[in-house]
């Protein structure tokens, strides 16, 4: 147990702050890192240390920290009309503007776009819209969602409870009628004998055998992260789209891609649907959207979906929904700022361009008897931490090896993401191939030093 000196940033941050997603043994013992300021991909603490962020702050700090067209995109909205909602029938100029946009750069050639303040309540009103539909149709009983384990989607209790990690137990969570089917990580699921060709049939069978078993007119929705990030950055089984889309469509039920991870070039592509080639009925979008500089998300609704929702709206008048600060113009004119950067300045292009060296430097960690494997897309990573890599034992749960490690990593002014026994790396989209020699080279320490600690 550390002893914060009195009135610190350290003890002043515990004192007052209720601590979320925090791993309180950590605090304990080493305290809080409080952050005063960034630059480029480069965060700075009231102790004046720097550390390379490879974790884009939570996935969305892709610009870096102190990019001036973001900072100034938001200067002028605020001077020029600093808040707005989009309810009532009113809503600024920007947030059209913006609405145009997401659906130009979406998989869709028509759409409609709903505001949300996060991807949690993104996805927590597309599941109410989906409800809505379902009774609007004459099919109330069209409420169940089917979500994957392992599958993050955010933290309100609807979103919680399509969330599949077993955290979520302690809240009493899922509700009833949240469904959580296979996880499409071949590495660590595949059977014996298995080919990936053959795990992926086998997950497709399974869905339409949950399906089945549930009752496909009681299924309102299935969603799925393209690239499952905090569930450890798992990239879907080769052909894993391609196999559960027609079952999906078979029974009819919408497939909702929820992108606020993988969303404007964090797998290489616009969105992480196009990098594996599947066109779903609904984007969610969040993060990146904004470069992290604005609280905001999106629901992109595909021309069947857009359609059918207007229709049951105009006949009860209304979509009964909405959030104060829902379509914000300041986040707006940030928003189209961001993508304007992310697709057409160059950002998406370096991801593009950084990427070989990323799976490079990730394939040489994982010569490490320690990482059983690496996986990831584009610019996102994970490396997974084994005591034996031969039979993929992890390390006892009590030695929190990831914590560990990530631990070391700050030590050595490198911010990384502990998750399960992984550790995952999402570095901004303006890295330099120094930046991620940098990273690489950091993290290699703080393996080796852990690693031979708990030999």
């Amino acid at each position: 147990m550390r002893d914060a000196a009195p009135n610190s940033w350290d003890a002043r941050a515990e004192a007052a702050t209720f601590y979320g997603f925090t791993d309180l043994p950590t605090i304990n013992e080493r305290g809080t890192v409080v952050l005063t300021h960034g630059t480029g991909p480069y965060v700075v603490d009231t102790n004046g240390k720097s550390y390379l962020d490879a974790n884009s702050g939570l996935w969305n700090m892709v610009a870096g920290f102190d990019h001036p067209k973001m900072a100034e995109a938001a200067k002028a909205q605020f001077d020029r009309f600093p808040g707005y909602h989009s309810l009532f029938g009113r809503m600024s100029d920007q947030t059209v503007l913006l609405s145009e946009k997401l659906v130009e750069v979406s998989p869709f050639p028509r759409g409609k776009v709903f505001y949300t303040n996060s991807g949690s309540e993104a996805n927590d009103t597309l599941v109410k819209m989906l409800w809505f539909l379902g009774a609007a149709e004459g099919h109330p009983q069209r409420r169940k969602i089917i979500t994957r384990v392992n599958s993050y989607h955010g933290v309100t209790a609807v979103a919680a409870s399509m969330t599949g990690k077993p955290y979520n137990a302690l809240f009493g969570l899922p509700l009833p009628g949240f469904i959580h089917v296979g996880c499409p990580h071949f590495w660590r699921f595949g059977q014996a004998g298995e080919t990936e060709a053959e795990f992926t049939q086998r997950l497709a069978r399974e869905l339409e055998a949950t399906i089945i078993k549930e009752g496909p007119d009681t299924i309102a929705g299935f969603f799925a992260e393209p690239v499952m990030g905090a569930g450890g950055v798992i990239p879907p089984s080769t052909g894993y789209f391609q196999a559960i889309q027609p079952v999906l469509r078979k029974y009819g039920i919408p497939l909702v891609a929820d992108e606020v991870i993988c969303g404007f070039g964090r797998t290489g592509n616009v969105w992480g649907s196009q990098t594996y080639d599947f066109v779903p009925d609904a984007i969610i979008a969040s993060k990146a959207m904004t470069a992290g500089y604005f609280p905001m998300g999106a629901i992109i609704l595909g021309p069947d979906l857009a359609d059918r929702l207007q229709a049951a709206s105009e006949a009860v008048e209304e979509f009964p929904h909405g959030f104060t600060a829902s379509g914000h113009p300041v986040g707006c004119a940030i928003s189209l700022a961001a993508i304007d950067l992310i697709l057409n300045e160059g950002l998406a292009e370096n991801v593009r361009a950084l990427t070989p060296r990323f799976e490079a430097g990730m394939a040489k960690l994982a010569e490490n008897p320690n990482i059983g494997e690496w996986r990831g897309k584009g610019l996102m990573g994970a490396l997974e931490a084994v005591k034996d890599k031969n039979t993929k034992t992890p390390f006892p749960g009590d030695l929190s090896i990831s914590e560990r490690i990530a631990n070391t990593c700050t030590d050595h002014g490198l911010i990384c993401r502990p998750l399960g026994q992984s550790i995952v790396l999402c570095p901004p989209f303006i890295c330099t191939p120094a930046h991620l020699d940098e990273m690489f080279e950091k993290l290699d320490s703080a393996l080796r030093k852990v690693f031979a600690e708990v030999a």
